[in-house]
Parts: C-alpha cells; sequence; structure tokens
C-alpha cells in the first residue's frame, strides 16, 4: 500500500502540465507534485498512474516515489489563480503525490545520450503499459543527478477507457517509431529477456492493489460492493495478456514527423495544451 500524507501547503502549479498538477508540502515535510481527481481524465490517470508507476519500480526502472495524498481544499483559499482553486475544491480527499525532482530538467535527446540497453528497457516498458505519450513531442522523461527518471504515466493503459474492447488490446502491436529514445536503438530482445519474466500474475496483482478503492467505484460493468476488487483483476489481465512475444509486436521505423498522432483525440487536446503554453 502506498504511504499516506497529507497537503499542508500548495506551492506552485506546473502549467506545463495540461492537467495541472501542483508542487506541494506535506505533513512528512516532503515536496510532491500532485496530481488530481479534479482534473483532465480524473481518477483514471491517477490509477494508471499508479500502476504504471508501481511496476515500473518493481521492475527497476526510475519513477519517482508515489504517495497516497490528502487535499483539504482549504489550502488553496489564498491561491489568486481561479482556475487553481477551481481545481482543489473539485479534488478534496484522497489524490496522488510525486517525489518532487529538485534541480531535475528535462530530456534532451541532443544533449543526453542513453545507452540501447537502458533505451530498450523503456521502450519494451512503455509497450507493456501502451503508453502513447512519451514521444519526441512530449518525452515525459527528466534527467536527474545524470540519471533517467520516467515521469507521466496518466495516458497509458488506454483500453481502460473501454473495459469492453480491453480483451483485444493484448495482441495489439506497439509502434515505436516515434518514441523519443527511438533513435538510440533500443535493444528490444535484450529488455524483453530481462524484463519478461519478471512481470507475473503476483507483481501485477501487487502492483494493482495500491490503487485505493475510492478511485475504482462505480466503474462501469464493475459495479457492487466486489467492484474494486473485480476492477483490479481486470487491470491484471489486460497487463498480463500483452507480455508473451510482446517484442516481436514493436515496431521501429522512420519518425513520423509530419503525420499526426496517434494519441486518443482527449490525449491530443492535453498535449496540444501544453505545447501552447
Amino acid at each position: 500500500m502506498l504511504t499516506e500524507v497529507t497537503a499542508t501547503r500548495y506551492v506552485t502549479p506546473l502549467r506545463e502540465g495540461g492537467s495541472l498538477p501542483g508542487i506541494v508540502e506535506a505533513d512528512d515535510l516532503g515536496t510532491y507534485v500532485m496530481k488530481f481527481t479534479g482534473a483532465g481524465q480524473g481518477r483514471k490517470t491517477l490509477i494508471a498512474e499508479v500502476i504504471c508507476g508501481q511496476l515500473g519500480r518493481r521492475l527497476g526502472l526510475r519513477v519517482p516515489e508515489l504517495v497516497q495524498m490528502q487535499l483539504d481544499p482549504v489550502i488553496g483559499l489564498a491561491e489568486p489563480d481561479q482556475e487553481v482553486q477551481e481545481l482543489l475544491k473539485a479534488s478534496g480527499g484522497l489524490n496522488l503525490g510525486m517525489d518532487y525532482l529538485p534541480g531535475s530538467i528535462g530530456f534532451d535527446p541532443l544533449a543526453f545520450a542513453v545507452d540501447p540497453v537502458d533505451a530498450g528497457r523503456v521502450v519494451w516498458f512503455d509497450a507493456l503499459i501502451s503508453n502513447v505519450d512519451r514521444s519526441w513531442r512530449n518525452p515525459n522523461l527528466l534527467v536527474w543527478h545524470g540519471e533517467l527518471w520516467l515521469i507521466d504515466h496518466g495516458a497509458t493503459m488506454i483500453w481502460q477507457h473501454n473495459w469492453p474492447t480491453a480483451g483485444r488490446a493484448a495482441a495489439k502491436p506497439y509502434d515505436a517509431s516515434d518514441h523519443v529514445l527511438a533513435p538510440f536503438g533500443p535493444d528490444i530482445t535484450a529488455a524483453a529477456k530481462t524484463l519478461a519474466p519478471k512481470v507475473t500474475r503476483d507483481l501485477l496483482t501487487e502492483v494493482a492493489a495500491d490503487v485505493p478503492d475510492v478511485w475504482l467505484l462505480d466503474e462501469p460493468g464493475f459495479e457492487g460492493s466486489d467492484g474494486p476488487d473485480r476492477l483490479r483483476a481486470a487491470y491484471v489481465e489486460s497487463l498480463l495478456g500483452r507480455v508473451e512475444n510482446l517484442h516481436e509486436r514493436i515496431t521501429l521505423g522512420p519518425p513520423t514527423a509530419q503525420a499526426a498522432t496517434q494519441a486518443p483525440a482527449w490525449l491530443r487536446v492535453w498535449t496540444e495544451g501544453k505545447a501552447a503554453k
């Protein structure tokens, strides 16, 4: 289970994020990037952050530590921005915090080289979780203390937005041509050999257990008192079904610099908004 902390001070919004995350201090004296249930895709984004972030950490990838974060909207009363105030008011209760990495910088493929083995591990992981948001358009990678860190996994497991079609997601290919690490010759075969055996039902079950019940309630098709447990099991089955021979379904071709992104419509609006800012 994720550690639970309480937000004590809202510091500043991160306006490069389309969902308007914010830097927040907590009662454990830590500083976090907080993502809110009242923003954008709401709790499904946070579910994806927890499952994929915790899975990445368990696979040895660098993902900032995650915590459950209680929010009392009163801490935003002094915030002059009306949009931020409305977001805080809509997000009272349990939200998600990610360890803030002070001094980190956005990944620039022209300034930071990545080993083919490390690049392969990230690409294979993104294929597993169907990440459509780690492209050259929007890397979602940070460099901190000379190491590569993975952030922002809200735009993953797209099948969760349409559960009746989730079964078909297992065999879906993953086009990594536009992946930000594609130019580094990612060794996907080596990544599969190392990572695939680790992605077991037990591991996925443990990761899914970190999602709070409150974010899993009232999902269509998963109603009832046992709904959260059945929904967790659905996430496990969907991810487990993608593992076998995943590397054979990953393609690397020329980047589509002039082509439209393959991201869903809601994500295009999100990323285009980030670029405009």
